[in-house]
């Protein structure tokens, strides 16, 4: 493995990519205040983060990004045009040894520009397309905002398709609760006996945990209203898998797409995006031909992100984690915006990992 001065020398040249792209480098705490993570991931990200309390400051986590403080720097000066790169280490748990090291630097590219949102998700994949070209990466594609829009579109309760929305990072959870609203599982059995009966809190029970009586009384009518609710067409349910499914190259995933999208109309905007993506990629030099597309890809990243998503993986090296991987996040700008909000993307590269893949192949 690389040792860290040679690490830390490869990421100073990655870096030194984006200082002549245009960005201006800024650096971020290492320690984070927990309390915006958990406003924009709930509890989860404990899952993933290392938490610690401070006297003063109260509980805060270690970075395990930096797109976040980028964008809340960048959102307390305003909501102008700017581009961005950084530098440094990030930290997340990890379930198992083989995952991931739980710390590593990033260097990253973001992009503030409300002028062409497709022109600049163009201009951070080709960059990054062209520094790594070199190790000859496999490069993904995919759209959030497809699967977000698909969502939104179906003939169902603001409730199940808020529900949804909020598992899209989670597959299983997602596929769990789509099987659900669309009629092809049961209620769990314990789940429907607490609602059969007229008041399942009348038994003396303790109550355990921080939700109130009130908050698990709201719950079971939910619940209970949601039941009652006709279940989500299998048309609808079919239109939604062929677009978790799809995996093609690019233009004739775009073709497909724009078939989907006469069924299933609120997916036309953010197939116009894709289109005017490939475009500006086009333009840009990149053989769109040839660039994968995968509707479901990016799903288990950082939740941020609602757009354009890609990703570069070493394929002689299907154990390593992605090289590079960035998106699209431009609600996380109104979340953190303060009022303000502009369109931005970015990505991130692992020198640890570039390095590894150049000294295996000298």
């Amino acid at each position: 493995m690389p040792g860290k001065a040679a690490v830390r020398a490869e990421a100073e040249r990655l870096q030194a990519g984006f200082l002549a792209a245009g960005a201006v480098a800024v650096e971020t705490g290492i320690l984070q205040p927990a309390d915006t993570l958990l406003d924009l991931y709930g509890e989860d990200i404990r899952a993933r983060a290392f938490v610690t309390h401070d006297p003063l400051n109260g509980e805060q986590m270690l970075r395990p990004d930096f797109t976040v403080p980028v964008v809340q720097m960048h959102m307390q000066g305003g909501a102008e045009p700017a581009r961005y790169t950084y530098l440094g280490e990030v930290f997340r748990r990890q379930e198992t040894p083989e995952q991931s090291a739980s710390e590593y630097l990033q260097v990253g590219y973001e992009v503030f520009d409300r002028t062409n949102p497709a022109a600049a998700d163009a201009e951070v994949f080709a960059l990054f397309a062209e520094i790594l070209a070199p190790l000859k990466l496999r490069a993904t594609t995919g759209d959030i905002g497809i699967l977000m829009a698909a969502v939104e579109g179906l003939s169902t309760t603001d409730r199940r398709k808020a529900a949804l929305s909020r598992h899209i990072w989670r597959p299983r959870r997602f596929r769990a609760l789509l099987d659900r609203f669309g009629g092809r599982s049961a209620v769990p059995e314990t789940r429907a006996a607490l609602m059969a009966e007229a008041d399942p809190l009348a038994r003396a029970v303790p109550l355990i945990g921080l939700r109130s009586r009130d908050d698990i009384e709201d719950r079971i009518a939910a619940l209970r209203q949601d039941a009652a609710e006709p279940p989500i067409s299998n048309a609808e349910v079919e239109l939604l898998d062929d677009i978790l499914k799809l995996r093609a190259k690019s233009p004739a995933a775009l073709e497909h797409l724009r078939d989907l999208s006469v069924d299933l109309p609120a997916i036309s905007h953010a197939v116009a995006r894709m289109a005017r993506r490939l475009d500006a990629l086009d333009q840009r030099g990149m053989d769109v031909s040839d660039l994968d597309f995968e509707a479901s890809h990016g799903r288990t990243s950082m939740e941020y992100y609602d757009g354009f998503v890609f990703g570069f993986t070493a394929e002689t090296r299907p154990d390593l984690p992605p090289v590079a991987t960035g998106g699209r996040y431009d609600a996380l700008t109104r979340v953190l915006g303060q009022g303000h909000s502009i369109p931005a993307v970015g990505g991130v590269i692992r020198p640890g990992l570039t390095l590894q893949l150049q000294e295996a192949a000298a």
